[in-house]
């Protein structure tokens, strides 16, 4: 549970809303961020034949993924509450799996595939309380990095087909 500002916002939003979707951007923040980490080590670390498609590649979708972290983390404080921002907060927090950088090249395809998976899906478990709250700020977030992150999928699978 996130930790809740000291003052009152009065903006439509209910209180009990606010908790349930600011604790799911929580999750969200914390499977992009260990998307953004576990990308920037793939580029760091990639060798192999589709060296510099996937080396350039990684580097455009770590340096989306840093600024779409700030977006999540700034619509958790707007709606009142402490982003995590922690390794410890976001390991307790996150579903999106740790791999080593010394990986083969295809295999990081397929581990960033199935991160992007787990990021898709947990923007999707935040859209029925966004909804149902009539927040159509964290709504257009959500749509935001659903259609980026289905893309990323899109194409990464298209490399290993």
């Amino acid at each position: 549970m996130l930790k809740q500002q000291f003052f009152n916002i009065h903006d439509g939003l209910g209180q009990e809303n606010r908790v349930v979707i600011a604790n799911g951007l929580a999750h969200l923040l914390a499977d992009s961020y260990s998307l953004y980490l576990k990308t920037h080590n793939f580029h760091w670390n990639v060798t192999g034949p589709m060296f510099n498609t996937l080396h350039l590649m990684f580097e455009t979708h770590y340096t989306e993924l840093s600024l779409a972290v700030d977006l999540i983390a700034e619509r958790i404080r707007a709606l009142g509450f402490v982003a995590p921002g922690s390794y410890s907060e976001f390991g307790k927090l996150t579903k999106v799996k740790e791999h080593a950088g010394d990986t083969e090249a295809t295999a990081m395809i397929k581990y960033l595939i199935e991160a992007h998976e787990v990021v898709i899906n947990t923007a999707r478990g935040v859209l029925p309380a966004a909804d149902e709250a009539n927040d159509q700020v964290t709504m257009d977030l959500l749509t935001q990095r659903l259609q980026i992150h289905e893309k990323t999928v899109w194409m990464l699978r298209s490399l290993i087909l």
